[in-house]
C-alpha cells in the first residue's frame, strides 16, 4: 500500500514537469505578460538591440519574483524535498515568466555570453538549488586567484569539491524532464559559445551534483568531457581536467580509472594524489596503486619525476614496498609463480627485461602492431598496452628555451607489465625488489631485504622468507643492515616459536582430526634447533659483513681466526683465505701477523686442548718455515713489514735452540745488493729491494750477533750499518757501549767520534754528552790536554741553547785537575755564550765558584759584568744581591746606589719586597736625608709606571700575593676624603684611650742622627726629643768592621 501511495505521488509531481518546455511563448502563455509590462514591452518592440533594456527588464521580473514566491516550510515537506525550489506554483510560473524574457533577449543576442551566463545560471538555480555558503565562498577565493589558478589541474581539482556544492535541488527521478530541458539548454549554450571554457564549466558541472539523473552522469558526462578537450585549446584544458578528474572520482570503477589513465599519460604530477584515492576507494584496488608506485620510483630514479609531496625515488620505492606488505596477496606472485618466471627468465641467454614478464606483454605487443600511430587514429588510448611511435620508447620533453631544463639526451620510458596499471597481472615482486631496490639503493639494503621477507610472511610462505633473510645476511656490507635484517629473523624466529607452541599447548586442537601435533612438535624442534645455530652464528655474521664490505681488513681475519679457535681445520682454511684474499698493497693494518700467526700456530703445534691444556698436535716447524718463506715473496706496503717478518722468522729459530740457522736468517736478510744507492722511501720499488737499509732487521741482527757471536762479527755488523749509513744515534751509542763493555775503549771512543761526524746538533750534542762524561770518567786529568781539545771541539759549533752542560762539565774538570784561573775562565765564557735563558743562572755559578776560590772582593767584577748584561727584572735580584754582598763588606754608600740603581727596574706596586728590603736598610743604615731621598726615588719611580699596562700587571701581582689591591686602597683614601668626620671618628676609635699610640710610634722609622750641622731653630729641642723617644733602645753596640757571610754566598 505504501508502495502504491509512493508511486502515484511521484507520477503526481512528475506530471508537473517540464515546465520549461516547450519554451513558454506571449501566444502559449499570455498570463505571463502583465498589465505592469506593457509598457516596457512597448519599449523592447520599438528598441529590441538594446541589451541593456533586457536585463533591466529581466532584474524587475525578478525582484517581483522574490517578494511573490512563498518561502519553504520549516521542517519542510516531502513535495518541497523532491522539487526544491520549484516546489510552489508561484516559482513554477516565475520560471517559466523568466524564461519567455531570456529565450525572446537571446533570439536577438545569441552569442551574448553575459546573457547565457546570467540564463543559464537562473536555471540552474531552480533545478540544482542553492549554493552552500561553503561552495560560494570557494569560488569567490577561485575567482580572485586569477589565471595562475585556472590553469593548475591540482588546485583545480581540489577546489572541485568545495566549489560544487548545493542544497535543495530537483530529484533527479520526479524532475527528470526539467533536468534533461536543463541539460538541453546547456548544449544551445555550448553550440553558440563552445570557443569559451566557463561555458563548458558551467554545463559539466551538473554532473557533480548528487541528484543529477544517471542518463547524463555517466556516458553523457564522459562524451561531454571530451568535446571540451577536442574543443578548447590545449593551454585551456587544464581547466576542463580538474573538473574531469574529480568526476572520474565520483563515478569510481573501469571508467574513472580510465580517464585517470589518459590524464596521467599527460601529466603525471597527480599520479600520488590518485594512488591515494585507489588505497581509500571502496574496494580498495592495490595492485593498480603498487604498479603506478612502482612506476614513479623508476621515473624519480632517472630524475624523470619530482614529487609534489617531496619524496625522494628511495621513499616512493619504500611507499611501494610498504603497500606490498600490507597488500601481499593481492599485489605479489606466489612462490610458485615466482620460481615459474625466474626459471623462464633462467632458459637459453636469457629474455630482455620487458620479455621476463610472461606471455601477456608478447600477446599486447602483438595486437599493438594492428594499430600502428597515425594522424586518423585514435588521439589518445584508454586502456591497453601503449602504442609505441618509434622501435624505443621516447619521452620527448621541451627545449630549454621554453622551460624544458638542461639540454640531455631522452632516456627511455619503462613499458612492462609491472607498470601498466591496465594489466592485472600480479607483480614479481622478489624481482622487483632485487631490479629496482638492491640494485639501486645499496645503502638501505636492510630495510629491502626485510621489507621482502614481510611480504612472504604475509603471504605464508615462511620458508621463502627464512630464505630471504638469509640471502640478506650473507649480501649485506654494513653493521647497520645487518643488525636490521638479523632482529627481524630473530624475531620472525621467537614468533614462529611461539606461535608453535600455543597451538601444542591448546586443548581445542587435541579434538581436531586435521591437527597433527606429531608433525607439529617436529617442526617445533627443527625451528628451535634452527633458532639456535643462527644465534650461535651471529659472530661469524658479523664478521662476514665486515669482511665483505673490506676484505682487506687483516683485523677482522684474525678476529675469523679467534672465532675457529678448537677447530684446527677451519683454523688453517681461514689463513689460507685470508692470504689468498687480502691484496697486500691494499691491505688496512699491518699485514705480516697473518703470516706470523699462522706459522706459530704450526709452532705450537695447533690449537690447545681446553681440558688437558696441551696442543692438539706435535709441532711442525718445517711447514711454519715455508709460511715464513713465502712471507718474505710478499710485496707488503712497507719495508719494516716484511723486516717483521724476518725477525720473527729468527725469532722462532732461537726459540727452538736453533742458533746458527737464525744467524744464517739474519745474513740472508741482510745480504747487501751490488747497487746500494736505492732510495728506502721509494714506495714505487718492490719492498725485497730496499731491505737491506731497515734499521730495524740491522738492530735485530747486532743484538743477535751480541748475545750469541763474537765480537768480530758484531763490530762487523755494526761496521756495515755505519757504512750504509741507515744508523742513528741509539745505534751509536749501542756500538760504543758494546765496545766498552769489551774493554775496547780507544775503539769505543772512536765510534762516538764518527757518530758525531754523522749528525748535527741537537743529535751531535747527546753524543758529546756522553762521549765526554765517558772520556772524563775514563781519563780524569791523565790525558788533561787532549781532553782540553774534545771540549773546546765541542764548544765549537754549539749552539748556545745546548752549551750550558757542556761549559759546566768543562769547569769542573779544570776544577778537580786544572787550574782554578782556567776554571774561572771558562765559566767566563759560558757566562757570555750561553742563552739568555741560562744566563742568570750561569752568572749565580760563576759568582759562588768566584767567592768561593777569591773571596767576595773578587766578585764585584762579575757583578758588575752581570748587572750590565742581564734582562730588567734580573737585574735588580742581581743588583739586591750586590748590595747585600757590599752591605756586609761594610760598604754602605756603595750598597745604597746599588739600591738606587735598582729602582728603576722595580715598580712599587708590582715588587714591594724590594722597597721593604731598601726601607729596612735605611732604617738601620741611613739618615733623614737619605731616607727622604729614598722616598723621593719611590715617587719618582712609581710616576714613571703610572701606565696602563702597569697597573694591571700590579693588580695581577696583588691577587696573586693575596694582598689588598691598589684600587682597594685608592678607594680607601677617597672614601677619607669624601667623609672627613667619619675618619676623624676611626682613628679617634682606635687610639681614644692613648695605649695604641706608642704602639703605632713604636713601628715607626727611626733615624740615626746627621752628624752635619744644621742650622737653629726655635722647635730643634721638641724635636731631638722625639726623635730620641723615636729611637729604639739598642742592647749592645754593633761592630762596623766585622763581616757576616752566608752558607747562599758559597
Amino acid at each position: 500500500m505504501a508502495a502504491d501511495t509512493s508511486s502515484s505521488l511521484l507520477a503526481d509531481l512528475s506530471a508537473r514537469f517540464p515546465v520549461t518546455v516547450p519554451i513558454p511563448t506571449p501566444v502559449t502563455h499570455p498570463h505571463l505578460i502583465r498589465a505592469a509590462d506593457l509598457s516596457t514591452e512597448e519599449d523592447l518592440l520599438h528598441n529590441p538591440d538594446n541589451l541593456r533594456a533586457w536585463l533591466s527588464y529581466i532584474h524587475q521580473i525578478r525582484v517581483r519574483l522574490e517578494k511573490t514566491v512563498p518561502a519553504p516550510s520549516s521542517p519542510p515537506s516531502t513535495e518541497e524535498l523532491l522539487l526544491g525550489p520549484l516546489a510552489s506554483h508561484a516559482a513554477r510560473e516565475g520560471l517559466q515568466e523568466l524564461v519567455l524574457v531570456y529565450e525572446r533577449a537571446l533570439a536577438v543576442f545569441p552569442t551574448s555570453f553575459k546573457l547565457w551566463r546570467s540564463y543559464f545560471l537562473l536555471r540552474q538555480s531552480y533545478v540544482l538549488g542553492e549554493l552552500t555558503e561553503g561552495a560560494k565562498a570557494a569560488r569567490a577565493k577561485q575567482a580572485k586567484r586569477g589565471a595562475a589558478y585556472k590553469t593548475n589541474v591540482a588546485e583545480v581539482l581540489d577546489g572541485a569539491e568545495e566549489a560544487n556544492e548545493w542544497t535543495g535541488g530537483l530529484d533527479g527521478v520526479a524532475g527528470y524532464d526539467e533536468w534533461r530541458a536543463l541539460f538541453a539548454t546547456g548544449e544551445r549554450m555550448l553550440g553558440w559559445l563552445s570557443h569559451l571554457p566557463v561555458s563548458w564549466l558551467l554545463h559539466l558541472s551538473m554532473v557533480l551534483h548528487s541528484q543529477c539523473p544517471a542518463t547524463f552522469k555517466r556516458t553523457y558526462a564522459r562524451r561531454t568531457f571530451d568535446r571540451a578537450l577536442r574543443t578548447l585549446p590545449p593551454s585551456l584544458h587544464g581547466r576542463v581536467w580538474g573538473l574531469y578528474l574529480r568526476w572520474a572520482e565520483l563515478s569510481g570503477g573501469e571508467i574513472g580509472e580510465r580517464v585517470w589513465r589518459r590524464y596521467l599519460k599527460v601529466d603525471t604530477s597527480l599520479t600520488e594524489r590518485h594512488i591515494n584515492f585507489l588505497l581509500d576507494a571502496e574496494p580498495p584496488r592495490p595492485l593498480a596503486a603498487a604498479k603506478y608506485l612502482l612506476l614513479l620510483a623508476r621515473r624519480a630514479q632517472k630524475n624523470l619525476y619530482t614529487s609534489l609531496e617531496g619524496k625522494s625515488p628511495y621513499q616512493l620505492f619504500v611507499d611501494f614496498l610498504e603497500l606490498v606488505e600490507k597488500y601481499a596477496e593481492e599485489v605479489g606472485m606466489d612462490e610458485e609463480q615466482t620460481l615459474a618466471l625466474r626459471g623462464a627468465g633462467d632458459e637459453g641467454t636469457g629474455p630482455a627485461p620487458q620479455q621476463i614478464h610472461g606471455a601477456g606483454a608478447d600477446a599486447d605487443a602483438e595486437a599493438a602492431k594492428d594499430e600502428p600511430a597515425s594522424v586518423n587514429g585514435r588521439l589518445m588510448r584508454i586502456a591497453g598496452p601503449p602504442v609505441p611511435l618509434a622501435a624505443e620508447p621516447k619521452l620527448h620533453k621541451p627545449p630549454p628555451a621554453l622551460g624544458g631544463g638542461a639540454k640531455k639526451a631522452d632516456e627511455p620510458v619503462e613499458v612492462d607489465e609491472d607498470t601498466d596499471p591496465s594489466s592485472e597481472r600480479p607483480l614479481d615482486v622478489e624481482g622487483i625488489v632485487e631490479r629496482d631496490g638492491l640494485a639501486v639503493y645499496k645503502d638501505q639494503a636492510g630495510r629491502l631485504w626485510t621489507g621482502l621477507a614481510t611480504y612472504w610472511i604475509k603471504r605464508g610462505e615462511f620458508g621463502r622468507a627464512s630464505a630471504t633473510f638469509e640471502r640478506g645476511l650473507a649480501a649485506v656490507v654494513t653493521i647497520r643492515d645487518f643488525t636490521q635484517i638479523f632482529d627481524a629473523y630473530a624475531e620472525f624466529s621467537e614468533t614462529m616459536i611461539s606461535t608453535l607452541m600455543d597451538a601444542l599447548a591448546d586443548e581445542d586442537n587435541a579434538d581436531d582430526d586435521d591437527f597433527d601435533a606429531a608433525e607439529t612438535e617436529a617442526e617445533l624442534d627443527e625451528r628451535m634447533k634452527a633458532f639456535e645455530q643462527l644465534m650461535d652464528r651471529r659472530p661469524f655474521l658479523v664478521n662476514d659483513v665486515l669482511l665483505r664490505r673490506n676484505p682487506n681488513d687483516v683485523t677482522e681475519w684474525e678476529k675469523r681466526v679467534a672465532l675457529h679457535a678448537g677447530d684446527d681445520a677451519k683454523v688453517v682454511e681461514t689463513y689460507l683465505e685470508a692470504i689468498d684474499t687480502i691484496a697486500p698493497r691494499k691491505a688496512t693494518g699491518p699485514l705480516f701477523p697473518i703470516y706470523v700467526n699462522f706459522a706459530k700456530f704450526y709452532e705450537e703445534g695447533g690449537s690447545v686442548d681446553a681440558e688437558t691444556g696441551e696442543p692438539s698436535s706435535e709441532p711442525d716447524l718445517e711447514q711454519a718455515r715455508k709460511i715464513f718463506d713465502k712471507a718474505t715473496k710478499v710485496p707488503f706496503k712497507s719495508v719494516d713489514e716484511l723486516a717483521e717478518v724476518w725477525c720473527e722468522w729468527a725469532e722462532m729459530e732461537l726459540r727452538n735452540e736453533n742458533y746458527e740457522e737464525a744467524v744464517r736468517l739474519m745474513q740472508r736478510a741482510t745480504t747487501i745488493p751490488k747497487n746500494t744507492k736505492v732510495d728506502y722511501y721509494n714506495d714505487s720499488l718492490p719492498p725485497q729491494a730496499r731491505l737491506f737499509k731497515s734499521l730495524k732487521l740491522w738492530s735485530f741482527y747486532s743484538d743477535l750477533e751480541e748475545s750469541i757471536g763474537s765480537v768480530d762479527a758484531t763490530k762487523a755488523v755494526y761496521d756495515k750499518i755505519t757504512e750504509l749509513k741507515i744508523a742513528n744515534a741509539q745505534v751509536i751509542v749501542n756500538y760504543a757501549g758494546f765496545l766498552e763493555e769489551n774493554k775496547y775503549f780507544e775503539e769505543s771512543f772512536k765510534v762516538y767520534e764518527r757518530g758525531i761526524e754523522l749528525f748535527h746538533f741537537p743529535v751531535a750534542f747527546e753524543l758529546w754528552n756522553i762521549y765526554l762524561s765517558k772520556f772524563v770518567k775514563r781519563y780524569g786529568g791523565k790525558k788533561l790536554e787532549r781532553a782540553r781539545d774534545l771540549f773546546e771541539q765541542a764548544l765549537e759549533n754549539c749552539p748556545a741553547k745546548f752549551c750550558k752542560p757542556l761549559y759546566l762539565m768543562y769547569a769542573k774538570l779544570e776544577e778537580e785537575h786544572g787550574l782554578a784561573k782556567r776554571a774561572m775562565g771558562i765559566y767566563d765564557r759560558a757566562a757570555s755564550t750561553v742563552q739568555d735563558a741560562d744566563r742568570f743562572e750561569m752568572f749565580t755559578i760563576y759568582i759562588a765558584k768566584a767567592t768561593a776560590n777569591f773571596g767576595l772582593p773578587a766578585t764585584r767584577p762579575i757583578y758588575e759584568r752581570a748587572i750590565e748584561t742581564l734582562p730588567d727584572r734580573e737585574t735588580a735580584t742581581m743588583c739586591r744581591r750586590f748590595a747585600q754582598m757590599e752591605r756586609k763588606l761594610g760598604e754602605i754608600d756603595r750598597a745604597r746606589a746599588l739600591y738606587a740603581h735598582a729602582s728603576q727596574f722595580c715598580d712599587p706596586r708590582v715588587t714591594p719586597d724590594f722597597w721593604s728590603e731598601w726601607n729596612a736598610f735605611e732604617i738601620e743604615t741611613g739618615s733623614e736625608d737619605t731616607f727622604r731621598e729614598m722616598l723621593r726615588i719611590k715617587r719618582a719611580v712609581q710616576a714613571s709606571y703610572n701606565t696602563e699596562s702597569s697597573f694591571i700587571a700590579a693588580q695581577a701581582a696583588a691577587v696573586q700575593r693575596g694582598g689588598a689591591k691598589p684600587t682597594d686602597a685608592a678607594a680607601a683614601a677617597a672614601k677619607d676624603a669624601a667623609d672627613p668626620m667619619a675618619a676623624m671618628e676611626r682613628e679617634m676609635s682606635d687610639g681614644g684611650d692613648g695605649a695604641a699610640a706608642p704602639k703605632r710610634a713604636a713601628g715607626a722609622p727611626a733615624f740615626v742622627a746627621s752628624t752635619l750641622a744644621r742650622p737653629s731653630h726655635p722647635n730643634d729641642d721638641e724635636r731631638a726629643a722625639a726623635a730620641a723617644h723615636r729611637v729604639p733602645q739598642e742592647t749592645g753596640a754593633a761592630n762596623p768592621d766585622a763581616i757576616e757571610m752566608d752558607d747562599d754566598e758559597f
